[in-house]
């Protein structure tokens, strides 16, 4: 399965997101550095983020960048 590398920009309420596929890449050493050196040109840009996902396919990754999860239960000794 290959890593998808995805520019993120959120709209002016921070809910909206618009996803572009930069590039895809097979290997994991690849991917990372490609990331790290893109990610110095929108160090910047608080509306724009950049993620790495492992996924089948490009729709796989868009449905897991765009998916909510849910708030980790805190427990007592963790307050």
């Amino acid at each position: 399965m290959p890593y998808f590398i995805y520019k993120i920009t959120s709209g002016s309420t921070g809910s909206i997101k618009n996803l572009e596929c930069i590039d895809k890449y097979d290997e994991y050493k690849q991917a990372k550095k490609y990331i790290r050196e893109k990610r110095t040109e929108f160090v910047n840009d608080s509306r724009t983020t950049l993620k790495m996902i492992f996924a089948e396919d490009e729709f796989e990754a868009e449905q897991r960048l765009v998916a909510t999860r849910d708030a980790p239960i805190l427990r007592e000794w963790e307050k």
